[in-house]
């Protein structure tokens, strides 16, 4: 069932959006060569409860650290840890998921760790970002929902990457995962009605080579199929009552 939600409502859920922006913000400085996702992970912890807020991956279904980090090949849902030391070249995505007053803010970033990179990287990473944004853009009252996931494959796949199947967007409240899910292929007039009130992520997962993803042995950390690289970034999103689209994690 797709909870809708006013715009008071939905200026509440702001508050927490506009927090897990401003982690994203903070935390930039520290990603660089030879910090660990374990000290990355526990910097956003302390800045999410210093807000008053609650770090929401910490302990959901099981997961056990405040942050997602995924590195290189590791699509989404990378547990931080110590071991992990950040290389020069590298590319790291990440999710931060805070609750503050009873609502989810949900954003991600893919970030340039140091410098060197690969052409192919800056051009995967390049991509990821600006097929989140056409997504966002595809999205109006009236609309559908496939036609987000259409405007996201159709550019990602002109640009030589592709786009992963198994993880998608999804509605967001008080629920950390609430419906409609929102696929990011699809078919343009296709999929559930877009409508006022309704909240939900654009995270598209963009890789380098093949789709396919496979989990680890930890049951969270999934990986590329083929090992390449994967980027990805992520807003939340409001439809208000007038119809307008809102994207709920920025900084103001």
């Amino acid at each position: 069932m797709i909870v809708l939600k006013s715009d008071q409502e939905i200026d509440a859920m702001k508050a927490s959006c506009r927090l897990a922006a401003q982690c994203l913000v903070m935390i930039e400085q520290h990603v660089k060569p030879g910090v660990t996702t374990l000290e990355l992970n526990d910097i956003c912890h302390e800045f999410i409860a210093s807000h008053g807020a609650i770090a929401a991956p910490l302990n959901y279904k099981g997961f056990p650290k405040s942050i997602c980090t995924s590195v290189n090949e590791v699509v989404c849902h990378g547990i931080p840890n110590a071991r992990q030391k950040l290389k020069d070249g590298d590319i790291i995505n990440v999710d931060v998921t805070t609750i503050l007053d009873g609502y989810h803010g949900d954003t991600s970033r893919t970030y340039l760790v140091g410098h060197g990179h690969k052409p192919l990287a800056l051009k995967l990473v390049k991509c990821a970002e600006e097929s989140m944004y056409r997504g966002i853009s595809a999205v109006q009252a009236g609309g559908r929902i496939g036609d987000i996931g259409a405007a996201i494959m159709e550019y990602c796949e002109r640009e030589g990457f592709s786009v992963v199947r198994e993880f998608v967007g999804h509605g967001i409240g008080k629920g950390f995962h609430e419906d409609p899910q929102v696929p990011h292929v699809g078919l343009r007039g296709k999929g559930a009605r877009l409508e006022p009130g309704m909240t939900f992520t654009i995270e598209p997962m963009i890789n380098e080579g093949h789709w396919k993803t496979k989990i680890l042995s930890d049951g969270w950390t999934a990986v590329t199929i083929d090992r390449k690289w994967s980027a990805q970034f992520e807003h939340t999103i409001a439809i208000r009552s007038d119809g307008s689209v809102e994207i709920l994690t920025v900084v103001d």
